[in-house]
């Protein structure tokens, strides 16, 4: 029979595990990992030397100035920005609406240039790498704790605790892949930042999206360290129980 300890902790550590994989799953799927705030967007998209067609461009340089001069923001998937739609009445200011454009998958694992924009400026490997990681851990996460908690239902179905190990190693490298996937964006944004500076008045802050990935990984770990302890300590309580018996 399972200690109360055990089946308390095992219950504390699902929940987590649960509330970090939404977690994670909503700041995939989510546009506000950073976000730009300029004081003063154009009114109209005569204003600007910036159109739609720029903004859905491939190239860095000229999508990320369109960030910097309309509010927006960017996800791991998505970037958007709040633009003026054409107005039917001449010398009449159009509704704001934004809009958003998908990064392709050729775009994720685009080389990145030292000078972004420009080809002859030569590869950034630490750019380069930095972007494709931050796309590709937040997915490896998932899959480590979806696999974890397959093990964690072939153990309930075993009446096992020991497999819990196994749960917690594997929710344990999730836990070190979020926090790779975020310190990645980090540093590559502000790479981005130092070859391509904001314009004066523009501000760029982390958003809500990028915070929950930040939740995620401490949620994981936390989890993680619950499996191992339960499973360890009733393995242990078990043997010597067993011996006691023999003796």
């Amino acid at each position: 029979m399972m200690d109360n300890r055990f089946a308390t902790a095992l219950v504390i550590a699902c929940v987590l595990s649960l509330i970090s994989t939404i977690y994670l799953a909503a700041s995939i799927g989510t546009d506000f990992w950073y976000e730009y705030r300029t004081p003063s967007p154009p009114e109209n998209n005569s204003e600007s030397k910036l159109t739609w067609d720029d903004f859905t461009s491939e190239d860095e340089k000229i999508y990320t100035e369109a960030l910097f001069q309309w509010n927006g923001t960017v996800g791991l998937w998505r970037r958007c920005i709040t633009i003026a739609e054409p107005s039917y009445w001449h010398n009449s200011q159009g509704e704001m609406k934004t809009k958003c454009a998908s990064f392709s998958l050729s775009e994720q694992f685009m080389e990145k240039y030292k000078e972004p924009g420009n080809h002859n400026s030569g590869s950034d490997l630490n750019r380069t790498y930095l972007w494709r990681l931050q796309f590709l851990l937040p997915f490896v996460s998932l899959g480590l704790m979806c696999f974890g908690a397959l093990i964690g239902l072939c153990a309930c179905a075993c009446h096992s605790l020991y497999p819990a190990i196994a749960t917690g190693v594997l929710h344990f490298l999730a836990g070190l892949c979020t926090l790779g996937s975020v310190g990645c964006y980090v540093a590559g944004i502000e790479l981005l930042h130092q070859n391509l500076p904001r314009p004066a008045g523009v501000q760029g802050q982390f958003g809500w999206s990028f915070c929950l990935a930040c939740v995620s990984a401490p949620l994981q770990f936390m989890a993680a360290a619950l499996f191992i302890w339960a499973a360890r300590t009733n393995r242990k309580e078990f043997t010597l129980l067993k011996a006691y018996r023999v003796a």
